[in-house]
């Protein structure tokens, strides 16, 4: 009898497509669910089946995976966004013969929640941003006159605000960085008729070290980690580049982010992600990931896949040791580095940290030698799976 197959729910990001290449390459019939017909992940050849649903978390959707474990049996199915663990949390009992792979729903409303994983850090011994949370009724200048400066505004579950703030017109904002009194008065003055504010937490210098782990039972299964070298937006966001960061490193590190996990009862992947400052050897917790992440690409070229292990573990069925790794590689996401050095060269008024350093000449020469250096690899481009690369740039293409 063949493997029970694998459903991808999230097509549209290198995530998924990474996912469909990594299972596909192990011989695991992965069935692909996305709402867009023109994702990159539909391209790929290590796609069995492909099925768009242009309702995102609806009865459609619902119907969908429930007739793929008609056809196919019982199945696992992995997804790739917060919005869907979410969906998939409420719905689960609606699945039919398909098991969506979900942390504890205590766990997951820990991890969503930003002043609970705080404090759930704090608990194991890690350093945290001193953080404040307004609350209706709060003397907001009194606030203001106490939070820690500089500071960056995050929501403590932006998917559960950005409903809200779209009825008043608001953006959600993934961070905001303030610098005086009165920026910050402005700032939490525009929330006032939400009736909800964000965090306001110190700035903390430094680059991002994500560390990822695959929990199972308390334990650590596997582990891998990387140093972001260029964000999108330059000053924070999400890897645009990052190099693979050998285990051997930041040890004690590694163990109180395992303690952190195991303290909230995590089960399966999750990104465990820090501000570090070489100057000083300070790592601070920015926040918990609980699903595979953006730079994905680069655990799954270093070695260390985590989406087999997910459907193995899940599967009873054995599983691989921790394998060796080849922590020298770098990788990249072109499109979004065109964009970055955009931004550092000719819209500089649009970085909103002040204390970000432009290198401008700097940057351009990095961006050009990457091309040169054996050891880059990319989060779309792949010689094995070239299509949905020639997707991704057709879609590039539309879009400007």
């Amino acid at each position: 009898m063949s493997a029970p197959p694998c459903i991808v729910l999230g097509l549209e990001t290198q995530i998924g497509l990474s996912l469909v290449r990594e299972l596909g390459a192990a011989g695991v019939r992965v069935i692909g669910i996305t709402q867009d017909p023109q994702a990159i992940g539909l391209a790929s050849r290590y796609l069995h089946e492909g099925i768009v649903v242009p309702e995102a978390r609806s009865p459609a959707l619902l119907a969908a995976i429930r007739a793929v474990g008609e056809r196919y049996g019982p199945c696992k199915l992995m997804a790739v966004a917060e919005v869907n663990l979410n969906w998939l949390m409420r719905e689960r009992s609606q699945l039919g013969q398909v098991e969506a792979l979900l942390p504890a729903p205590a766990a997951l409303a820990t991890v969503l929640d930003k002043q609970a994983t705080l404090a759930a850090a704090q608990a194991v011994g890690i350093a945290v941003p001193q953080s404040i949370e307004p609350l209706p009724g709060d003397d907001l200048a009194a606030l203001a006159a106490r939070c820690p400066l500089p500071a960056v505004l995050k929501w403590k579950d932006p998917n559960a605000v950005a409903p809200l703030l779209a009825k008043q017109g608001l953006d959600l904002l993934k961070a905001e960085y303030v610098y005086t009194q009165d920026e910050l008065l402005a700032a939490l003055r525009r929330y006032a008729p939400l009736g909800a504010w964000p965090l306001v937490q110190e700035y903390c210098a430094g680059y991002g070290l994500g560390q990822f782990f695959y929990m199972h039972e308390g334990q650590a299964l596997r582990r891998f980690q990387h140093r972001r070298v260029a964000e999108w937006p330059p000053e924070g966001g999400f890897s645009s580049v990052c190099d693979a960061v050998p285990l051997s490193e930041h040890r004690e590190l590694q163990a109180k982010s395992i303690a952190l996990l195991r303290a909230i009862g995590w089960q399966g992947v999750a990104m465990v992600e820090y501000r570090y400052d070489p100057a000083s050897g300070r790592a601070v917790l920015m926040e918990i990931n609980g699903r595979f992440w953006g730079s994905y690409p680069l655990a799954l070229y270093a070695g260390a896949g985590f989406a087999l292990l997910s459907y193995q573990v899940a599967h009873g069925v054995p599983y691989a040791a921790e394998p060796p790794l080849n922590t020298r590689l770098r990788c990249r996401m072109v499109a979004t580095e065109l964009k970055r050095l955009l931004r550092i060269w000719l819209q500089p008024d649009k970085i909103i940290d002040r204390s970000f350093q432009r290198r401008p000449w700097a940057e351009l020469l990095r961006f050009l030698a990457d091309f040169l250096r054996p050891n880059v690899r990319y989060y779309v481009w792949s010689w094995r799976d070239p299509q949905p690369f020639l997707r991704d740039l057709r879609n590039l293409l539309r879009r400007g």
